[in-house]
């Protein structure tokens, strides 16, 4: 008897627990109005998704959360890749995904309601080895050409910040290093590991010490789908707080980022 009421006490426990998974039917509704999650998955960032080089499947933390809040709201997932922030913004404008994994910024957040951080990451310069350069204050001089991808958060953030310097744009973070490259331009911007990654294949190039900003990479939902985010930031809350976020940073080999620190639910 007593083995029989343990076992149900251990059954009904299970039960609550996966029922404590489940999201209220209005905020899938908000979510995923469609029936079904349609994620972008920015191969980009390369800290936050990776292709699979045995299958070419993305994978990698943001692929890790899409597919966790994907299994709480009981949908099937969609997930669209992309090679840069920019092309998936203007996707996301055009009605096309639910959830986007991007850096917070300002002018983001005119269409996009962001969660807490998950990832801290950060920014930094390349430049020729040559270069007078040494310092990130010293990039932003008249005459320095600044190669960034178009519409990535560092892209939004030097526009504002730049004073003296000209960002040259190209659609994707290797192609602006292409362009650095073949434009001799002064200075390329971008995500710590990829730029440093450049830097260590080639002899002629070196990367400023410290770092420009810190990129603070958030999921982001459509406006006006209130209840939904609200669900999406204690989610966030609660998977950093359970390790989930470190380990899918571990398991993808994304040792240089670090989980964001606890942020208010509201």
């Amino acid at each position: 008897m007593i083995k029989t009421l343990a076992a149900l006490s251990f059954l009904f426990s299970s039960i609550s627990g996966v029922m404590a998974q489940i999201a209220p039917r209005d905020v899938v509704a908000a979510l995923a109005p469609s029936g079904k999650l349609r994620v972008a998955i920015n191969f980009g960032n390369t800290v936050l998704a990776q292709k699979d080089p045995a299958t070419g499947e993305p994978r990698g933390i943001s692929v890790d959360l899409a597919r966790e809040l994907a299994s709480r709201l009981g949908v099937p997932i969609e997930v669209t890749t992309f090679d840069a922030a920019g092309k998936m913004t203007d996707a996301f404008k055009r009605g096309e995904l639910d959830i986007v994994f991007l850096a917070i910024d300002p002018v983001r957040g005119a269409d996009i309601d962001f969660t807490g951080p998950y990832v801290l990451i950060e920014s930094v310069y390349v430049v020729p080895e040559a270069s007078p350069l040494k310092t990130n204050e010293e990039v932003d001089r008249p005459g320095v050409r600044i190669a960034v991808a178009r519409g990535s958060a560092y892209d939004l953030y030097l526009t504002r910040a730049i004073k003296s310097a000209t960002l040259v744009r190209e659609g994707s973070g290797p192609q602006a290093l292409d362009m650095f490259v073949r434009d001799k331009l002064e200075a390329a911007a971008g995500v710590k590991q990829p730029i440093i990654a450049f830097a260590n294949s080639r002899s002629d190039m070196r990367v400023i010490p410290g770092r420009f900003m810190a990129v603070e990479q958030a999921i982001g939902t459509p406006k006006g789908r209130d209840i939904g985010v609200r669900y999406l930031r204690a989610l966030v809350e609660e998977l950093k707080a359970s390790g989930f976020v470190a380990d899918g940073l571990k398991r993808s080999g994304q040792t240089d980022a670090v989980v964001a620190p606890p942020a208010p639910v509201k």
